[in-house]
């Protein structure tokens, strides 16, 4: 009897060894895993997009619109900004020189409006004009006097006329009580902006698209 219990420990004894080694290996995966979870950099929500992914927000639903609508007005404030500034520099006009300047200071209040409204819904903005914009800012830089003058208000009551449009829309659409706050908000100062434009009595109809 007690040669058959000392043969029959052997068998058990060697499975519970192994069991150990096999418990203590998944648990050093298990530690492995979870440090690189912790040490992996979170990736950074693209422009337009909410961090964390979600939708729904204390104001109501956040839709494509909603998005779209921040970072369009974002972006129109990066380039119109230092227009506004070359404006004073390069135009000719007293009138342009003064409608850049005004542009420039609005534009400084409405960014700082949209980056507070963005932060509160989590959405990421750019912080760089899109290619065409910079490519406006360019062709503005290669300009001085009567044609700086007709090229800053043909690119920016351009520009307003299509960003107007995007803000309309979002404020007739959204359901989010904020993004129809700031769209209001919004849509004034484009709306002043494409009155100062056209008061420049250079406005032509290319420039009404």
């Amino acid at each position: 009897m007690g040669k058959f219990y000392a043969r029959s420990r052997l068998p058990f004894g060697s499975w519970s060894g192994g069991g150990r080694l096999l418990l203590g290996a998944a648990a050093l995966a298990a530690v492995i895993a979870a440090a690189l979870a912790v040490l992996s950099p979170a990736r950074a929500p693209a422009d337009g997009q909410t961090a964390g992914g979600g939708n729904q927000t204390r104001w109501g639903p956040l839709s494509d619109l909603d998005r779209t609508l921040l970072v369009k007005v974002r972006q129109a404030g990066l380039w119109e900004m230092p227009a506004g500034q070359q404006a004073e520099q390069r135009a000719s006009s007293l009138r342009v020189k003064q409608v850049g300047n005004m542009i420039m200071t609005q534009h400084m209040q409405l960014d700082a409006d949209v980056r507070a409204t963005a932060q509160k819904l989590n959405v990421q903005l750019p912080n760089e004009p899109n290619a065409d914009q910079r490519s406006w800012l360019r062709e503005m830089s290669a300009t001085f006097g009567t044609d700086f003058d007709h090229t800053f208000v043909l690119r920016l009551r351009a520009a307003h006329g299509k960003v107007f449009a995007v803000i309309a829309t979002a404020r007739a659409q959204s359901r989010n009580t904020l993004i129809r706050a700031f769209a209001e908000r919004a849509m004034k100062f484009v709306n002043t902006h494409m009155t100062l434009l056209e008061s420049t009595g250079l406005v032509t109809d290319s420039a009404l698209h």
